[in-house]
């Protein structure tokens, strides 16, 4: 066989490419063709690299997966665990906690340094080695925890859905705040309050929570830590 043309560029490199594309020109604009352009190569040339976008949007998502520490929520459980004299199923299900809070506490903070990675791992299959680490990491702490298998994959679904939900909302108002300017062929729609609902009802609990400013990471740890008080109180008596 012939060999095929030298690679001149890391993978780090295109990827790191395939990201600033993205958070400039959104999800649908990131392109195996897309990519080359931006770094001066022939789509041939990118092709010795990625041959399709799937496997394009497999390594986006597997360099931001790889940036989070699951060794470390191993350490901070540990770290926990030493920190109180507890033992038995309490102590297991504290150290659980620990490394889930921990395991999404930090891939909330990857997240909102690359809030348009939150579309990648929606629409990419969740299947190389960095994704599979963050689950295997996730299933093993809920069901140290003391939930089934069936339990656990659901509780670990509903952690992925609270930290990919919380970055887009919250990228979201970032976005709203800072008047992102509305593409020149787009006509901006009127606020509702303009047009609707001049005579509707007043709505004081909302307009007071607006005006609370509440903080994007403390409204996550406060909002994670419910949903495991749900998750995580009475497994066994869970089962359906």
């Amino acid at each position: 066989m012939r060999p095929g043309p030298r690679r001149s560029l890391t993978h780090a490199e295109i990827l790191d490419a395939a990201f600033g594309l993205l958070e400039a020109k959104g999800f649908e604009a990131v392109s195996v063709r897309g990519v080359a352009g931006v770094l001066g190569l022939t789509p041939t040339a990118m092709y010795t690299y990625y041959p399709n976008k799937g496997a394009l949007l497999a390594g986006m998502v597997e360099q931001v997966l790889g940036r989070l520490d699951t060794r470390g929520a191993d350490a901070a459980a540990a770290a926990s665990s030493n920190a109180g004299d507890a033992a038995g199923p309490g102590a297991s299900a504290a150290r659980a906690r620990t490394r889930i809070v921990t395991l999404a506490e930090g891939l909330r903070s990857i997240l909102v340094e690359r809030p348009g990675a939150v579309g990648l791992l929606l629409a990419t299959p969740l299947d190389g080695p960095n994704a599979r680490r963050l689950d295997e990491r996730l299933l093993g702490a809920f069901t140290d925890a003391g939930l089934d298998p069936v339990q656990a994959g659901r509780a670990t679904h509903a952690v992925r859905v609270h930290v990919l939900g919380a970055v887009a909302f919250d990228a979201a108002e970032v976005e709203r705040a800072a008047g992102a300017p509305v593409p020149a062929d787009i006509e901006a729609a009127p606020a509702a309050s303009a047009t609707l609902w001049d005579d509707a009802e007043t709505f004081p609990l909302g307009d007071r929570s607006r005006e609370l400013a509440d903080d994007p990471a403390a409204r996550f740890a406060w909002g994670l830590e419910r949903l495991l008080d749900g998750l995580l109180a009475h497994p066994a008596s869970a089962r359906s």
